[in-house]
């Protein structure tokens, strides 16, 4: 007994040695920022050098102020990464390629590493090496990681890629010492990611599972004691419940990684999700939380200790000199972009009363927010082209911000509308407009009706058009009425038989019209659409019908859909008086294009 007793006692104090010999680490992380420089929404509220004043969440000037403060207590110790997609969402990333301003202010506010994500690649790859390369040219910037990127061999478009990576601008991996540890770092895009970067190619990405293995083996030669993979591929629930999603299944497939920081998903976790031992953690979007994992590395394994969600919010007094460079890129923001549209940063464009959203992971169907944005950009193609349109359609995905009571100013009005650019100096995807014939604009119809289920990003929501369907009917069978419907209230039916060769109008962004030509790939080869000129003339590539919405200057004046919502927004009316526009209440409840079919 007495023997037995003995060896328990000193099994207790061997573990409790060997255990304080744990090297302890803190990652602070973050994830789809999306350039929110400023604190939202809206911005006119910010003060991000005061505290307890506005309701704001967010700012580069807190985010900053957070790291340092974290960093203090114990600065050997502390890792600071993002997830991805740090960069476009607002007017900041309009000047990025000009001025490379992002990336340096990032690395003054004490970020280490960060990873490429599908919307670094909006512009092009070859916008996105001007990026990175003015970057550089400013000043010292942190690591960039883009490590299963595959560079063509057949396009020289990507070249200024991989001219980066080769000088060590871009990198495949990332090693740091912290607390006596080897810590490796690498990236992937997954594959929703690369499959919603279509402005990427020539560029690829290598398959994920597959490239980890290689990337965990390669970092284990390298003497790594900690890897850390930045995922910019994401997780959601599925239906049960359950955790699911890409990083959830690279945790269960590769063996040697001992965290995944998520991106990609705008998934906030109160707690890491945790796979086969290995920590997932997303921190949301949008700068609105830090993510904090502390964790102890001992006898080879990784231990979680405890995760936190740092709320960046106006509790906390923003770091002034991080608020003084954002200050004077504003300036520039408002010189550049604003100036010339005859806006500035803060002038009053609506206020609003109610929230308005179309929220993907949420109730994407019940906001108002997408009517609204549809009824703007109706009414701006009818204002500014002879012509008009029949029908304007906006999908769920390319509305990227909510509408929260308060005074809306320019750039709480642009981020609703932020991606995308055209071939002037005006962010924004340009309008365009293409013709169908009443067949295939039911066929489309029928189409986006069932879209939305494999993606919400894919619902849409309409102007200028009424449809009645019954959804028990099968594919393609579902509506059985087409009516536009005029800014004047006019109704006329669409004759959507064969016979009928009458076309009809879509305007929608650029990109959201490429949606038009792969009906057939979605419809598995049942329906075949192709989009017109006026004239009945197919047109092959969409920038042929971009919209002039000043038909009377030289050249394409092309308008966007972030214009066409100030300007629907400053056309309501005043109610109270204060000359700042009031959002039109209808918005609240708003009407459904399609109902349903009433049946006896």
């Amino acid at each position: 007994m007495k023997k037995s007793f003995l060896f328990f006692l000193a099994s207790v104090l061997t573990s409790s040695i060997y255990a304080g010999e744990g090297k302890h680490i803190i990652l602070l992380h973050t994830n789809d920022l999306h350039s929110r420089l400023y604190g939202f929404s809206p911005e006119y509220a910010y003060t991000p050098l005061q505290t307890n004043d506005d309701e704001t969440v967010g700012g580069f000037a807190r985010i900053a102020a957070i790291i340092k403060n974290e960093k203090l207590k114990d600065p050997d110790a502390t890792i600071v990464a993002d997830g991805g997609d740090f960069l476009m969402g607002t007017l900041f990333h309009s000047l990025e390629a000009s001025t490379g301003f992002q990336l340096g202010l990032m690395k003054k506010m004490g970020y280490d590493v960060v990873c490429t994500g599908n919307h670094e690649f909006d512009f092009g790859p070859g916008k996105l090496a001007e990026i990175l390369a003015q970057s550089e040219r400013n000043g010292e910037i942190p690591p960039v990681l883009l490590s299963n990127a595959v560079f063509s061999n057949g396009s020289s478009d990507d070249d200024g890629l991989e001219q980066l990576l080769s000088a060590g601008t871009l990198k495949r991996k990332f090693i740091i010492q912290k607390a006596g540890l080897t810590i490796g770092i690498f990236s992937l895009v997954g594959k929703d990611a690369a499959d919603v970067a279509p402005n990427s190619k020539p560029v690829s990405f290598a398959r994920n599972i597959p490239f980890a293995k290689r990337m965990v083996k390669e970092l284990k030669k390298e003497g790594c004691d900690v890897i850390i993979c930045l995922s910019h591929s994401g997780l959601s629930k599925d239906k049960n419940g359950k955790w699911t999603g890409e990083d959830v299944k690279l945790a269960r497939s590769v063996k040697g990684i001992d965290v995944i920081v998520s991106g990609h998903t705008h998934t906030r976790l109160e707690e890491p999700v945790i796979v086969k031992g290995i920590p997932i953690i997303q921190s949301g979007e949008y700068g609105q939380n830090i993510g904090k994992l502390e964790f102890t590395f001992t006898d080879g394994h990784v231990r979680v200790d405890k995760y936190t969600l740092i709320q960046v919010d106006d509790s906390t007094r923003g770091d002034g000199t991080v608020e003084e460079m954002i200050d004077k890129q504003k300036e520039l923001v408002d010189k550049y972009i604003l100036e010339p549209l005859g806006i500035k940063y803060f002038d009053p464009v609506a206020y609003a009363d109610f929230q308005l959203e179309c929220n993907e992971q949420g109730d994407f169907k019940a906001g108002g927010l997408g009517s609204l944005v549809a009824d703007a950009v109706y009414s701006y193609v009818n204002r500014h082209t002879e012509k008009g349109c029949d029908i304007s359609i906006v999908a769920a995905g390319v509305i990227r911000d909510r509408i929260v009571p308060g005074i809306l100013s320019a750039p709480d009005v642009f981020r609703i509308m932020s991606l995308g650019s055209g071939s002037d100096d005006v962010p924004g995807y340009p309008l365009a407009k293409v013709y169908v014939t009443g067949k295939e604009l039911k066929n489309i119809l029928e189409i986006l009706l069932v879209a939305y289920r494999s993606s919400p990003s894919n619902y849409c929501f309409y102007s200028g058009l009424k449809a009645v369907y019954d959804p028990d009917r099968g594919l393609l069978r579902k509506i059985s009425k087409i009516e536009l419907v005029n800014k004047n209230g006019s109704v006329r039916e669409v004759d959507f038989s064969a016979k009928n060769r009458a076309l009809y109008s879509i305007t929608a962004n650029s990109y959201m019209l490429e949606f038009i030509g792969i009906i057939k790939k979605m419809s598995l080869g049942l329906i075949n659409v192709v989009p017109k000129d006026e004239s009945g003339i197919p047109v092959h590539d969409m920038r042929n019908s971009i919209i002039d919405v000043n038909e009377e200057m030289q050249g394409i004046q092309e308008g966007k859909e972030w214009i066409a919502l100030m300007e629907y927004l400053r056309s309501m009316s005043d109610s109270d008086g204060d000359s700042i526009p009031d959002i039109d209440r209808k918005y609240a409840f708003p009407e459904r294009s399609f109902s349903t079919v009433t049946k006896r």
